[in-house]
Order: C-alpha cells, then sequence, then structure tokens
C-alpha cells in the first residue's frame, strides 16, 4: 500500500476525498495551459492510475473501476492526449511513410530529436545531492520497471506478443527474483539512504515527472492506444543504453555504492539489445499486421520524446539555477 499524497488543486483534492470517502465530488476539469506540466492534473492522473496496483492507504479495493473516477480520468486523459498531438504532429509528419524501416525511421527521429541530456550532466558535473535527486524522480517509474507496459501486452497481436513476453522476461530477471530490475533499483536507492518503497517521493516531485509515468499508463491501459504504448516504449529503451553508461560513470566518478552502478550498469547492455527488440519485433509486427497502426506508433515515440525532455528541462534549469530539482526537501542524502 501507498500512502495518500498531498493535494496539488481542486481536482487532485477532489479525487482524495473520493477515495477516502468513496464519493466523487463535482469537480471541474479546466483546460490547462500546459497539461504535461500542470500539478493538479498530473497528480489526479497518478492518482487514479495507482489504483491498478497494490492500491492506496485506506482507500477502498472496489473504486478502481469506480464509473465517475473513470469518467473523470477520461476528462483528464483527453487534456494530455490533445497537448501530446499538438506538439508531437509536426515530428511524426517529418518520419511518417519514410522509405527506411519503421524501426530506423524511429532511431534516426532518436538521434535527431533536440533535448537535453541529464546523463551528461551527472556523468560530468553533477553532485552526489544532484544525483540522488535524480534517483528520486527516476522512483517514480523506476520501481515498477516495466509494469505499466505490461497492461498493453494482451492487447498486442501474436508476433508482437511473444516478444513483448520476450522483453519482459529479461525485464523480471530472466528467472532469478534477486535481479528483478526494479529490485536493483530499490537497492541502489536503499544504499543511497533513500526510500524504496514506491510512491514515497510523489510529494517531492513536479508535474513533468509524473507525466512521463503517467502517459504510459495512457497508452497501456487504451486499447486502441496500444500501438503508442509499444513505439513510447521503443523509444525509452532506445535512449537508455547510453545514458545509462553515462550515469554508470556519474556515479563511479561520485564514488556512489556498488548497488548504484550495478543498477545502470546492467541496462548498458540490457537496453541496447531491448530497443532491437521493441522497435524491430514488436512495432514492426503491429505495422505489418495493420498498416494503420504506423501512425499510432509513431505517436508514441514521438511523445516519449517530449515527456523526457520536458523532465529533463526542469531538472537541468534548478541544477543550473543552483537549487533543488525536488518540490520538498526529502531529507535524505546519498551515500558514499
Amino acid at each position: 500500500m501507498m500512502r495518500l499524497p498531498s493535494s496539488r488543486g481542486p481536482v487532485s483534492e477532489a479525487v482524495i476525498a473520493a477515495l477516502t470517502s468513496g464519493t466523487l465530488a463535482e469537480v471541474v476539469v479546466r483546460p490547462s495551459p500546459d497539461p504535461l506540466a500542470d500539478e493538479d492534473i498530473q497528480l489526479s492522473l497518478w492518482l487514479l492510475y495507482s489504483l491498478h496496483y497494490e492500491g492506496l492507504d485506506d482507500v477502498d479495493p472496489a473504486l478502481e473501476w469506480d464509473p465517475e473516477l473513470i469518467r473523470l480520468r477520461r476528462s483528464l486523459e483527453g487534456l494530455v492526449l490533445d497537448a501530446l498531438r499538438t506538439r508531437t504532429a509536426e515530428v511524426v509528419d517529418q518520419v511518417a511513410d519514410g522509405e527506411a524501416a519503421l524501426a530506423d525511421r524511429i532511431f534516426e527521429l532518436c538521434d535527431s530529436f533536440p533535448g537535453p541530456s541529464v546523463a551528461r550532466f551527472i556523468q560530468r558535473e553533477a553532485t552526489a545531492d544532484q544525483f540522488a535527486e535524480l534517483l528520486v524522480h527516476r522512483s517514480i517509474y523506476n520501481l515498477r520497471e516495466t509494469d505499466p507496459q505490461m497492461f498493453a501486452m494482451p492487447r498486442l497481436p501474436g508476433r508482437a506478443q511473444v516478444a513483448m513476453a520476450e522483453l519482459a522476461y529479461d525485464e523480471y530477471g530472466g528467472g532469478h527474483p534477486d535481479r528483478l530490475h526494479s529490485l536493483l533499483y530499490a537497492r541502489a536507492m536503499e544504499q543511497c539512504g533513500l526510500v524504496s518503497e514506491p510512491g514515497g517521493y510523489v510529494d517531492s516531485v513536479p508535474a513533468t515527472t509524473l507525466a512521463v509515468v503517467n502517459v504510459m499508463h495512457l497508452f497501456a491501459l487504451r486499447r486502441e492506444l496500444a500501438p503508442a504504448s509499444a513505439g513510447h516504449y521503443g523509444v525509452f529503451e532506445a535512449t537508455s543504453s547510453a545514458p545509462s553508461k553515462q550515469l554508470a560513470s556519474g556515479a563511479e566518478r561520485l564514488g556512489l555504492p556498488d548497488a548504484v552502478r550495478d543498477y545502470f550498469e546492467e541496462h548498458v547492455e540490457a537496453d541496447a539489445v531491448h530497443e532491437q527488440l521493441v522497435l524491430r519485433d514488436i512495432c514492426g509486427a503491429l505495422v505489418d499486421h495493420d498498416r494503420a497502426n504506423e501512425p499510432v506508433v509513431l505517436f508514441g515515440a514521438a511523445s516519449c520524446l517530449v515527456v523526457e525532455a520536458a523532465a529533463g528541462e526542469v531538472l537541468l534549469q534548478a541544477w543550473q539555477d543552483g537549487r533543488s530539482s525536488l518540490r520538498e526537501a526529502t531529507g535524505e542524502r546519498v551515500a558514499s
């Protein structure tokens, strides 16, 4: 179970009240100038998606499928989808209907997309406390690594589903519970003096960090967006191997505990394999199955780049300004 966080506006306040009372009061979802960075919207979505896991403290499990909460979730998702479609339209147009294979076009997109390099900063100049902040931000997903994508697996056709199962086997430890990737991340956090429970730092991270995992759930939980989930996952893996090497290097430079380097070094080689598996055997199979899936796959791929860039910019701007990237102090400092 996870504790309920503090609200960040009228919508998340209404959601928290509904989760504790069982009844959703009337709430008005208003347009936002930037839904991906809207604290109230993103926290509300995080809370609603959390119902699909082990649940929240003192919250009735039956609320997972409460029709009023689902209706509210769809309204919030509509705002996020509109924002993503607007921000990705030009990018998708650039790579749509190209002559190269779909996977090659997405690899090229990853290489050409202008985004901040948090990993490069960590490798070269970050302090130990800034590395600890990065671990906090990434804990929102990495303590449930691959779990969001598994919601999409039953929605994939044969060959794509088989490839997803192959990838999941590796992500979940390859038959060895002690090598579960989420557990490796938890060990890294614990050795740095950080809390390793999923959702333990939700109050500390900004909306842009919550949006990273919320978009994963949005795509995976809606059948018509399963191809977007695959495209998103492909880019997530394709932009992980080289940065993981840089992060492992930064951990070594700072003399951080072995578990930190172990986690990132595990992903240098693994994600180099996974990116090929997702983009060629999952995304490629989806398009072979139905050509209409291609623009949806590309939408998911571009969405990953957009959301990750927004989250990275918040971190780097804060550090360049000489301040914490977190909403509140975590109370811990990284161990050395």
